[in-house]
């Protein structure tokens, strides 16, 4: 299965929530939940009870979307995330917040993880001082993650550094704007990760 390539603001109407996929458009009044807050598709008015399979599968049809992550990439995941020890649905959870996309979206680096996914294909982020084009990269504790710096005289990273001071940056991390830089404080906790998924219900759905 491909990459979708289609409008993703029909992924948030399909999911009923926001999944902050266009950056600053989904705090706007132009946000499609807020103009149609009703699925795609010209049923999207109809109101079906959800079955227990279906719950299951649009939780984990969400995690894969606010992620960018495909069908197999996601089964690899979980499969890891049992073999660690811990509760499953929280290690799930860890190993996606520790993509190296989610975590320059995380430090405040990019409007979106799509944009986050780009900056790092395009070669504008090191870890350690190292070059790494590769989005699902892991991250791990006390790694420094930075903005290149033959890339901060670019107009995007210009704008991000001066609007360091208003971004929210999670306790797992911390950011310096003035330099590009941060560090991993320590790998998320599943209290330190705010996305709206119920992770038990993809449990449910792979332990079949």
């Amino acid at each position: 299965m491909a990459r979708y390539t289609g409008p993703v603001c029909r992924l948030c109407r399909r999911e009923g929530i926001k999944l902050y996929l266009k950056g600053d458009r989904c705090y706007s009044s132009k946000c499609a939940i807020d103009r149609r807050g009703y699925a795609p598709g010209q049923h999207g008015h109809m109101r079906r009870k959800p079955t227990e399979y279906g719950l299951q599968l649009r939780e984990k049809q969400k995690a894969k979307r606010i992620y960018g992550v495909l069908e197999r990439q996601f089964r690899n995941y979980y499969e890891k995330a049992v073999r660690q020890k811990g509760v499953t649905g929280e290690n799930l959870l860890r190993l996606l917040e520790c993509r190296l996309d989610n975590v320059i979206y995380r430090m405040g680096f990019a409007a979106s993880r799509p944009q986050a996914r780009q900056i790092v294909r395009y070669g504008h982020v090191e870890v350690n001082g190292k070059r790494v084009t590769i989005p699902s990269y892991q991250v791990k504790e006390k790694d420094v993650v930075a903005i290149r710096e033959k890339s901060r005289s670019l107009g995007m990273f210009k704008e991000i550094a001066e609007q360091g001071a208003s971004k929210v940056v999670p306790e797992w991390l911390s950011v310096n704007f003035e330099t590009l830089t941060g560090e991993v404080n320590y790998l998320p906790k599943r209290e330190d990760i705010d996305v709206p998924i119920q992770e038990h219900l993809i449990v449910e759905l792979y332990s079949k």
